[in-house]
Parts: C-alpha cells; structure tokens; sequence
C-alpha cells in the first residue's frame, strides 16, 4: 500500500487502531529510563502517545498524512501540556529518521511490514537513528502467524520471524538482545485467537 491508500484507509474510521499501545511496547520499553525516540511508521500515534505519558520525548513519523493529523488531534486530547513532547511528522520510514544521526536513545518499528529490501533501508535508518547504547525494537507479524497463528497481512513477502531480522541486521553495528516469537491473544467474534510476533530488542554498539 502506498500513501495514498493508507490515507484512504486512515480516512474511513475514526480509529484504525488500538488506542492503547502494543503489549510489548509496554513490556520492553516500560521499565527503560526515558529519553528521546524515534517511532518509525507511527500510525496514529498509539505508542508514541504512550511513551509520552511515560517521560519520553518523542518524534513520531508516518507516510499517511491523515494519520499524522489524527495522531495530533489525539495527543493534544490524550497528552495536554505534554503533548509539546510529541512530533509527528509526515516522513517515509525508508529513508533516513527525522532528525540528526545517532540522535536518540530508541528507536521502534512496529508493525512495519514491507518487502525484504525495503524493510532492511527501515532497520538501519533506525540503527543509524540511535546513539550508541541505544535500543532499536521491532515488532512485526512473524512469517510463522501465516500457517501458525491468526490475522495479520497474508503475504509472506511482508511478514518476518526473528532469523530473518538478525540476517536483516547483519552488517549493521549491533547486538541482539532479546529475538523470539510470542504469543498474541486477540480478542474476535469467534473467540481468543492466538497471533504470532516477531519481538527483537537490538543495542546499537558504538
């Protein structure tokens, strides 16, 4: 999807997404020492938002300008004064971050499903977006979810497991520090179904 048809998409409801943030954005980033983040491919803004409420400073892009206009409306709602701390901005997660290199102490890509090649550019504009020390977390529908687990995008071409991250990553200057498949539950018509993401926390090394 491009621009334009996630501006379509963004443009038919009043929320495409959840309003609270990812369970593992809350888990991984929710006992870190906040700083300054990049959220890449930010949507409306849920975890942005979030990580605002708790301490972060955040510069959150998307390519959707509907959804970067939703994400101000629902921070100036949600965050008040605080909402200064938030900068969304219209950029296109390929390309370098917003922003100085190594200007942050996080950066994150959740749910950004894009073919290999283009998903590798997102990594390292992440990696070269974080100071050293700094943490990258990507969060994504798994390969595995396609036979395995429920919903997410049905092209295995968008989709990856933890390996294909790490081979992703190869090359870039940083360490693995958690890579694995977890366990979802979304709540359906039809009951609990179980999701598969791929969780994997990177250090950037100096």
């Amino acid at each position: 999807m491009d621009a334009k048809d996630w501006d379509e998409r963004y443009a038919a409801h009043d929320l495409v997404w959840s309003a609270e943030p990812n369970r593992f954005v809350a888990e991984i980033i929710g006992p870190l020492t906040p700083g300054h983040a990049v959220d890449l491919a930010a949507g409306e803004g849920r975890n942005a938002i979030w990580m605002v409420e708790q301490g972060w400073t955040v510069v959150a892009s998307d390519y959707s300008l509907v959804a970067v206009e939703r994400m101000r409306t629902l921070a100036a709602d949600r965050l008040g004064d605080d909402a200064s701390r938030l900068t969304p901005v219209v950029a296109d997660a390929t390309q370098p971050a917003p922003g100085a290199p190594a200007a942050y102490d996080l950066a994150l890509l959740c749910y950004l499903q894009l073919p290999a090649d283009e998903w590798r550019q997102a990594l390292r504009a992440g990696v070269e977006a974080v100071r050293p020390g700094g943490r990258v977390v990507v969060i994504g529908h798994a390969g595995r979810n396609l036979a395995e687990g429920w919903g997410g995008p049905s092209e295995r071409a968008v989709l990856y497991d933890p390996d294909e991250v790490l081979d992703r990553a190869d090359g870039l200057p940083v360490t693995a520090l958690q890579s694995g498949i977890r366990e979802r539950p979304v709540e359906t018509v039809d009951g609990t179904k179980i999701a598969l993401d791929t969780v994997v926390v990177l250090r950037r090394e100096g």
